[in-house]
């Protein structure tokens, strides 16, 4: 089987915790993705649920920026449930 070589860029802290992490399963970080892309390609789908999380929502962000105006303007602490509406 033909090899071929991948390369991306993430956060230095994240590939170092990927790398002790794939060690403490006794994988290399290698075996990893090509697993991942393994069960990508035969399943094909990600094996694993992808979600938005609702804390980066418009509406939220909004909100957030209105409380951050407010507490910036009063000097005070705006307290209230940031995904309620």
């Amino acid at each position: 089987m033909a090899q071929a070589m991948v390369n991306f860029r993430m956060d230095k802290s994240l590939k170092d915790n990927m790398e002790k992490t794939c060690k403490k399963m006794g994988l290399t970080v290698t075996a990893a993705y090509t697993l991942f892309a393994t069960i990508v390609t035969r399943e094909q789908r990600i094996p694993f649920e992808i979600t938005a999380d609702p804390f980066y929502s418009e509406k939220n962000i909004a909100r957030l920026r209105r409380n951050a105006a407010e507490m910036e303007k009063t000097g005070g602490t705006v307290h209230e449930v940031l995904l309620d509406d």
